[in-house]
């Protein structure tokens, strides 16, 4: 089954409020500093990656 547009959008939507759930549950539990920095920057990324494409979606469906 091939999935629509419509389709993937959400489920890329899903997926990466999902990484940044993991990403930040991650940082509070890892012990270096550093690694946690970046865990808590890459949630960050994920949630505006998360916003352009609840954008898109409302935009065109």
């Amino acid at each position: 089954m091939e999935l629509t547009t419509k389709e993937i959008l959400k489920k890329m939507i899903l997926d990466s409020q999902e990484m940044i759930r993991d990403y930040e549950v991650h940082s509070k539990k890892v012990n270096d500093s550093e690694v946690a920095d970046i865990f808590k920057k890459f949630a960050e990324e994920c949630g505006y990656q998360a916003a352009e494409l609840q954008k898109i979606l409302k935009e065109k469906f």
